[in-house]
C-alpha cells in the first residue's frame, strides 16, 4: 500500500511538474492554404543570392523565426567548402524572392556586394544555435 502511494504521490509530483514546463495553447489548430505564390523553407535553403550586377553574393542557409514570424535569412559569404565562411543575418526586407516560371527556379535578389554582406555583422552558429 504505502508503496502505490508512493508511486501514485511520485506519479503527480512529475506531472505537474511537465504541465509546467509545457507550453499552453490556448486555441485549436488553425489550417490554412498553401498557394502557388508561396515558397517553402526548404525549396529556399541552399539558394544563391545575386545582386543587381548577377553577381552571386551570398547563399541562403538559414532561416530565423520569432515566434510566429520570418525574422532573418542567415546568408553564407565566402568561404570555400566550408573554411572561412561568413554568415550574416539580414532582413527579409533586405530580399527580393520570386519564382522564375520560365525557368521553374527560385531566385533571391539583395542590393549588396560580396564585400558589404562580408564587412556586416557575423552570425554564428554557437549556443543554442550550434549545429
Amino acid at each position: 500500500m504505502r508503496m502505490t502511494v508512493a508511486t501514485l504521490g511520485l506519479s503527480l509530483l512529475t506531472s505537474a511538474a511537465f504541465a509546467q514546463s509545457a507550453p499552453t495553447l490556448a486555441q485549436p489548430p488553425m489550417f490554412t492554404e498553401v498557394n502557388q505564390a508561396s515558397a517553402l523553407g526548404s525549396s529556399l535553403k541552399g539558394l544563391n543570392v545575386k545582386n543587381a550586377g548577377d553577381e552571386t553574393v551570398g547563399e541562403i542557409e538559414d532561416l530565423v523565426v520569432v515566434g510566429n514570424t520570418l525574422a532573418s535569412y542567415i546568408l553564407s559569404v565566402g568561404g570555400f567548402l566550408g573554411m572561412g565562411t561568413h554568415y550574416v543575418a539580414v532582413s527579409p526586407n533586405s530580399i527580393a524572392i520570386t519564382w522564375n516560371e520560365a525557368d521553374k527556379k527560385w531566385n533571391a535578389r539583395i542590393n549588396a556586394t560580396k564585400d558589404q554582406l562580408k564587412a556586416a555583422p557575423q552570425f554564428k552558429y554557437e549556443g543554442r544555435f550550434a549545429k
